[in-house]
């Protein structure tokens, strides 16, 4: 693919799996790609359920792998987070919070409906300004590093097909068929303003 036309945001609720899955991928394949959370702040598991990693946006991946790997090492590369920040580090930075973001994207795939309807009703909220639209679409991802590995092929597969597309807009219920037909799953999708 060349020149990629269309800008994409991949959005999550922290930055660190499943967008960030997706982002990498579409990165290496040329897309014109980045990547949110929608959170208050990114969380990432502890030692146990009571005791999460927090980290405010905008922390670089790099302080929050040194600062897990020195908590405990083994079990941060045992239940994946150090690879995981590994791979954030060649992507970008640092974790980026959808709310602060200003930029405009012609689609936003999200991974998680709760996230799906942030971004919608953070989109509703913003003055709309210049008019232009934007495609929300979301594909419910378990959050894990197996299922956000698996999902990732799915975002590009749907990209390329928007990509291809030469009006969206018009074409966005045909894309949304071909893509249940091919997997099964059919993505929950809206269009919003900006």
């Amino acid at each position: 693919m060349g020149n990629m036309k269309k800008r994409f945001a991949m959005v999550c609720a922290s930055n660190q799996n499943r967008s960030m899955e997706a982002h990498c991928m579409l990165k290496n394949n040329n897309f014109q790609v980045s990547s949110y959370g929608v959170g208050a702040h990114v969380k990432l598991p502890g030692p146990n359920q009571k005791s999460p990693n927090t980290y405010p946006f905008g922390t670089p991946y790099q302080y929050i792998y040194d600062d897990l790997k020195k908590k405990d090492e083994e079990l941060y590369i045992r239940n994946g987070l150090l690879p995981m920040l590994e791979r954030n580090i060649t992507v970008k930075t640092a974790p980026e919070r959808w709310q602060d973001n200003r930029d405009q994207f012609d689609v936003v795939l999200t991974f998680e409906e709760s996230v799906f309807e942030k971004v919608v009703e953070d989109l509703q909220n913003r003055d709309q300004s210049t008019g232009a639209s934007v495609l929300v679409v979301n594909l419910d991802v378990k959050d894990s590093p197996q299922e956000a590995a698996l999902a990732a092929p799915l975002a590009m597969n749907i990209c390329e097909m928007l990509e291809a597309s030469e009006d969206w807009e018009s074409e966005v219920d045909l894309v949304v068929d071909r893509f249940q037909q091919t997997y099964g799953r059919r993505p929950l999708y809206t269009i919003c303003f900006y």
